[in-house]
């Protein structure tokens, strides 16, 4: 029989959890800031779109990752639990971390391939630590929970459609190198989700 956890246990659970919700979102934030958007090198899903739109139309980043993920906030709240949508929504803190971490300016390399490298391994760690901590900092990953439920496929073979398109557009705005660079990313990014999971 399963030992029960006590007031103590439960409190320090929740927190453990709290932190690494606060903490990935701020990782995958900087990867963002420091190594991938400098250099025109997107992500995959809502945060890939956000990246693609905000170099088009000058929106800030963090307000137009956390616009697009709203519809999918609601999709989830009725589809998947309430436990989960909130600590998505707050986990979504990252596109607040995007905001207030605007240093565009200050790229720690222009190397492609140092970028690629670097901020796919810290963007896999931040995301790592929300999924592992039942969190999503995606609407797309959300979305593919739903649609694996309805229509069978596997949640990764619903990202992976999402994200063929999503580096599409991202070669017809920044070029086809720079596409093959964040595939790249999501590539290494992928594994390293997979190391701290």
């Amino acid at each position: 029989m399963e030992r029960k956890l006590t007031k103590k246990e439960l409190l320090l659970n929740f927190l453990r959890k709290m932190f690494f919700l606060t903490l990935g979102p701020c990782i995958a934030a900087f990867a963002l800031e420091v190594f991938l958007v400098p250099n025109n090198i997107i992500d995959g899903g809502i945060v890939g779109i956000s990246i693609i739109l905000s170099y088009l139309t000058k929106i800030n980043l963090g307000l137009l990752i956390f616009l697009i993920n709203i519809p999918f906030f609601l999709l989830a709240f009725n589809k998947i639990g309430k436990k989960f949508v909130i600590q998505t929504f707050y986990a979504i803190g990252l596109s607040l971390a995007v905001k207030f971490l605007t240093i565009h300016h200050l790229p720690v390399t222009h190397d492609l391939l140092l970028a690629t490298v670097f901020g796919g391994i810290a963007l896999g760690t931040g995301v790592g630590l929300v999924l592992k901590n039942e969190g999503s900092l995606d609407g797309t990953e959300i979305m593919s929970l739903v649609l694996s439920k309805k229509f069978g496929f596997s949640v990764g073979e619903w990202i992976m459609a999402f994200n063929i398109f999503i580096y599409g557009a991202s070669g017809l705005v920044f070029g086809w190198n720079k596409a093959m660079y964040a595939v790249l990313t999501y590539f290494i990014a992928f594994k390293v989700i997979d190391i701290v999971l």
